[in-house]
């Protein structure tokens, strides 16, 4: 699957539609992420089944606010309609994939288990 330009009315069809989902919320004017952007679209290629979106923090204002994107370029994983991981800053190609492994491995029956908790203890 190729890197996807994700526009925000793309957004509920693209978690809906696939388990694994990483963003890349990036700018044109930012360094940082022109160097990173090279590497999240190299190690998309190895990983055709997960979902790689890039969003412009620039023209898609309203997913850069959903997500609190402070600083960019920012890495979001998101499994099953579940944010797992959110970093700001580039990483390395190695750092990336052994995060999508991590991710690969989790035991999502926990990880629902826990969110149901914690929103569980919020509500009390």
């Amino acid at each position: 699957m190729a890197v996807i330009n994700l526009k925000t009315e793309q957004f509920e069809d693209t978690i809906a539609n696939n388990d694994i989902v990483i963003f890349d919320f990036w700018a044109e004017w930012c360094g940082p992420c022109k160097q990173f952007g090279p590497i999240f679209e190299q190690v998309s290629e190895k990983y055709p089944d997960i979902a790689f979106c890039k969003i412009n923090v620039e023209e898609e204002q309203e997913l850069a606010g959903m997500f609190q994107v402070r600083s960019i370029p920012t890495i979001v994983f998101m499994r099953e309609k579940i944010v797992v991981y959110s970093n700001p800053g580039a990483i390395p190609a190695g750092a990336l994939e052994e995060g999508i492994a991590q991710l690969m491995s989790l035991d999502m029956a926990k990880v629902h288990q826990d969110v149901a908790d914690a929103q569980a203890a919020d509500h009390n």
